[in-house]
């Protein structure tokens, strides 16, 4: 074992949440340059794409993928407001969230709320189901029907987590505060109200536009936007050496810091996925500003190789599919039937 993996594997992830705590406060400056460098290619983009399906729609459609990783950086913006890690104050996060929400085809306060649950209670077996990839353990699997079996199958096929998943939850589920719906009324405004703004946008270029124009620039953005952010959310936290266990066993910073990977982007893919990939450090101490993140890399190099893959590395961990509570690890259908 090398002295950096060395490393890695004997740090003390509660001791390192103190050692984070310089990293925490966000520039206000430096966010709001973040935001407009985001933002304004973005939109120039997609009027690029609108005016360009004149000249025949492949011209536009060659610059969905640019429109597509602009988007996702937009989420992650939103995603850093929920986290109250973009601006110094809570209100501010809140509205530039919610604005960006309408972008995003994502109610701001609805998924904030899921989103703390799944970072309060990552890699507890007794606390899964929100904000995360459905998980079940090898015992849990065989206590099925085999009706059940195949529909988990299905669920975890690649093309249905990348594909068919990605659409369903930015297109469908979005649209209504499921799994919040009793748990007060401003997930309800939240919903209706981001469902309004969106459409709105929406009336603004199918009048201007056309409804075909229209449908042919915004969805393939956002669906490669949504495929790619599931892709990145999949490998944050599903991979061999996981880290998951019961309750009574579980800890904040461990699973935290185990639990998530380190996925080394090359340039520019981590400038668009605004370095959200420093997953194990995001989640250990969240209100860090994602600009920031390649800062404590620096000043901490062990993080580096902890849970570290790039991006040919990322393509066998599509394969796992039911943690294995005695070998503690994530396991394939075919090894989980092996025994």
């Amino acid at each position: 074992m090398s002295a950096a993996a060395a490393d890695a594997v004997s740090l003390e992830p509660r001791k390192l949440v103190s050692q984070l705590k310089p990293f925490i406060k966000p520039h206000t400056g430096r966010s709001i340059w973040e935001l407009a460098i985001t933002l304004v290619p973005f939109l120039t983009v997609i009027l690029g794409m609108l005016f360009a399906i004149d000249a025949g729609y492949y011209v536009a459609l060659a610059l969905a993928p640019v429109a597509g990783l602009l988007l996702l950086r937009v989420f992650i913006i939103q995603h850093d407001c929920g986290h109250g890690a973009f601006l110094t104050k809570r209100a501010g996060n809140d509205w530039i969230g919610r604005a960006l929400g309408v972008l995003t085809f994502t109610p701001y306060d609805c998924w904030r709320r899921s989103h703390t649950l799944h970072h309060a209670n990552t890699g507890n077996l007794d606390a899964r189901g929100f904000g995360d990839v459905d998980t079940l353990t090898v015992k849990e699997f065989q206590a099925l029907s085999p009706l059940q079996r195949f529909l988990y199958r299905a669920y975890r096929h690649p093309l249905i987590l990348l594909g068919v998943g990605p659409a369903y939850l930015f297109l469908i589920r979005h649209r209504l505060p499921i799994g919040l719906m009793k748990e007060g009324s401003i997930y309800w405004v939240s919903s209706m109200a981001t469902n309004l703004a969106t459409a709105g946008v929406l009336a603004g270029l199918i009048y201007a536009f056309g409804l075909g124009t229209t449908l042919l620039v915004v969805l393939p953005a956002l669906l490669i936007a949504a495929s790619t952010g599931v892709y990145l959310f999949y490998i944050q936290h599903q991979f061999e050496d996981a880290h998951w266990d019961r309750r009574e066993d579980w800890t904040f910073h461990e699973a935290a810091v185990r639990g998530s990977s380190h996925l080394d982007l090359p340039q520019p893919l981590r400038w668009f996925t605004a370095n959200i990939g420093v997953h194990h450090v995001h989640h250990l101490a969240s209100r860090i500003p994602f600009y920031r993140l390649q800062e404590v890399l620096k000043a901490h190099p062990q993080l580096r190789d902890l849970n570290r893959f790039t991006v040919p590395q990322t393509l066998s961990p599509l394969l796992l599919t039911l943690w294995d509570e005695d070998k503690r690890r994530l396991v394939t259908f075919r090894e989980a039937a092996a025994g």
